[in-house]
């Protein structure tokens, strides 16, 4: 039987900060590299970053001994300290609870995007999880999005945040695509001056919105 609704997520910046997830690792960064200092170190990094400069190359021009492959490694592969977007887990739990499937597709790195959805707690919630190194393609391949008609549902929404790849493949299929605006935390902003097949056919403030438009 028919569950009749599935709703896919994406995960950076929609259902976690990806800017939370720089900030955790630029704190396992900072302790790698000077530990006695590293709260000094951890604010510097973050001032590079939001002055739009090369982190790891400042960070070797500090330290010459450093090598950039090693503190990619750490940054990709570190447990992040990070917590869910707010209205994140009631609108799970909520679907949850109304038997409905529930997706997620995100691109990136799978030890990345794994620690993530571990450190989160979330993994349990879907019912399946594509990540583009794993599945191997990414957003927009309508590949990623197909894999879900194994669900036969009745209607398909898609909830993410970048216009640029997020919503021209949903679209083409007949989904609901679904954009959280950015709020000045997003780390890639968002464009709308773009085609109109790129663009969501809902956008939202806030997750919890989510409640009102899928009943």
């Amino acid at each position: 039987m028919s569950k009749k609704k599935c709703i896919v997520f994406d995960l950076d910046d929609t259902l976690v900060y990806e800017v939370e997830f720089l900030k955790s690792a630029f704190v396992e960064i900072s302790n790698f590299i000077a530990p006695l200092s590293s709260d000094l170190l951890c604010d510097k990094m973050i001032r590079w970053f939001q002055n739009r400069n090369n982190v790891f190359d400042e960070l070797i021009n500090l330290y010459p001994e450093l090598v950039k492959d090693d503190l990619l490694l750490i940054y990709r592969n570190h447990k992040p300290s990070i917590s869910l977007n707010h209205g994140a887990i009631e609108v799970l739990n909520h679907f949850v609870a109304k038997s409905y499937y529930i997706g997620l597709i995100t691109d990136g790195r799978s030890v990345t995007q794994r620690n993530k959805l571990e450190a989160l707690k979330i993994d349990g919630y879907f019912d399946k999880i594509i990540i583009s190194e794993e599945f191997g393609a990414e957003k927009p391949s309508l590949n990623n999005f197909r894999v879900f008609y194994e669900f036969d549902a009745e209607e398909y929404f898609y909830v993410a945040d970048n216009p640029k790849k997020d919503f021209i493949a949903p679209n083409s299929l007949g989904w609901t695509s679904i954009c959280l605006t950015d709020k000045g935390q997003n780390i890639h902003k968002q464009n709308f001056d773009l085609p109109s097949e790129y663009l969501p056919k809902i956008e939202i403030s806030s997750l919890d919105e989510l409640l009102q438009i899928i009943k």
